[in-house]
């Protein structure tokens, strides 16, 4: 089971990778932060200064349209914050 799901590439973890070391990660429901800091170090190479874990929980979104009330939910993920203790990681390396 692969416990890394996938990196979040956005404006505001680009900025903490640049200043903190700190990349961020989609991870299994069922991972704890010593498989994380494990996985993380086995895949890029580098050495996990700290791993904090949060729970996103799937919310109930409702839309009013003209077919009705249409309802939906989320998904829920676990997020991951990383700290490397040097270094950076390059997530476009392998992109054709």
């Amino acid at each position: 089971m692969d416990l890394i799901i996938k990196p979040i590439v956005t404006e505001k973890m680009t900025q903490q990778a640049e200043l903190l070391n700190r990349y961020a990660f989609v991870v299994s429901k069922f991972a704890n932060k010593i498989d994380i800091k494990k996985s993380v170090e086995s895949l890029y190479n580098v050495k996990v200064k700290s791993v904090k874990t949060m729970n996103y929980y799937g919310k109930t979104k409702t839309k009013f349209t003209k077919a009705g009330v249409v309802q939906g939910k989320r998904n829920s993920f676990k997020k991951a914050i990383v700290q490397i203790a040097e270094g950076k990681i390059d997530f476009y390396n392998n992109v054709v």
